[in-house]
């Protein structure tokens, strides 16, 4: 009987330690829980700390950034109608249009033909900037030998009329015709704030009221992309003067999609900032207007083809005509 007792009671001793360490391990399994969850939530509270610091200082940073880049710009005379502060952006009209002209070095000629034709200059130019909503710039960009004659050149002709945007970034050469377009209309919705952007050449004279009323009637339209639109053959020769280098990618009928002559066209804000966020890599191929209307492709755009900016002749309803 002994020994059963004795049995017993270290049976009951045994049962009786294994609950205290049953317990002491559910305690120490909660706390353990507690002080996890604990630490999780204040990593989480300083995770969203540290964020909302980030984009504070971020924020400031960029702020700081876009005053001085306003700052420049207004030295420059070339801020953006709502890039102005909160009192002034208000009574200020918004553009309608920005419209670049495509020069080169060799084209005086073809500029002054322009500001006696169809250009305002001066004051004028100013005026119809005030008052009709467009503003018209020659663009061009700089010699492969910086600072040449070519350049200086420029930068006197640019400082007496004050009628040119300068792509510092760019050599001017034929071979870059669509680079250049692709930087014009990266500065242009960067420096100003239009409905719309366009193109022209220096050897096509326009009704620029015309234009303007033209540009006005598809108000309406947030992605639109105007022109003649055309299509035509791709040349795989080389000693071809249209030749494209990238002939192979338009398929075996050599032929390429439509889109807008390269004389003169037109595309809304949305696309100028597609562009512009887009610029590195947009391609461009050997002709800047079957760039342009590649960079559309697979949108959401709008193509008008308006019959008012084909130019080979001025007809009756013509904005244009080739010099």
């Amino acid at each position: 009987m002994n020994g059963r007792g004795s049995s017993n009671r270290l049976s009951s001793t045994s049962g009786f330690r294994s609950r205290i360490s049953f317990l002491m391990l559910s305690m120490f399994s909660t706390m353990a829980a507690l002080y996890v969850a604990g630490r999780l939530w204040l990593d989480s509270e300083n995770r969203v700390y540290l964020i909302q610091e980030l984009d504070r200082r971020t924020g400031q940073k960029r702020l700081a950034a876009l005053q001085t880049e306003l700052g420049k710009a207004s030295q420059d005379g070339f801020v953006s109608k709502n890039l102005l502060d909160n009192s002034e952006r208000d009574s200020k009209k918004k553009l309608l249009a920005v419209v670049g002209v495509s020069t080169n070095f060799g084209n005086k000629k073809n500029r002054d033909a322009i500001r006696k034709a169809w250009m305002p200059t001066g004051a004028a130019l100013k005026k119809l900037e005030e008052e009709k909503g467009i503003v018209i710039r020659f663009v061009i960009g700089r010699s492969s030998s910086r600072g040449d004659s070519s350049d200086r050149a420029i930068d006197d002709e640019s400082r007496r009329s004050n009628d040119f945007i300068i792509l510092n970034d760019h050599v001017e050469s034929p071979q870059e015709q669509a680079k250049k377009t692709k930087l014009f209309f990266i500065h242009a919705a960067e420096h100003w704030d239009a409905e719309f952007y366009a193109k022209v050449n220096d050897n096509i004279h326009v009704n620029i009221d015309a234009v303007g009323a033209v540009l006005a009637s598809h108000l309406d339209k947030p992605r639109v992309y105007i022109g003649c639109m055309k299509s035509g053959e791709v040349f795989s020769q080389p000693e071809n003067k249209w030749y494209e280098p990238e002939w192979w990618k338009f398929g075996d009928g050599k032929s390429y999609f439509r889109h807008a002559s390269g004389e003169i066209f037109a595309i809304s804000k949305a696309l100028a900032q597609f562009i512009s966020i887009n610029r590195s890599i947009l391609r461009t191929y050997a002709h800047d207007d079957v760039s342009a209307g590649s960079w559309f492709i697979g949108l959401d755009v709008k193509h008008v083809d308006e019959g008012k900016f084909c130019c080979a002749s001025w007809s009756s309803g013509s904005v244009c005509a080739a010099a």
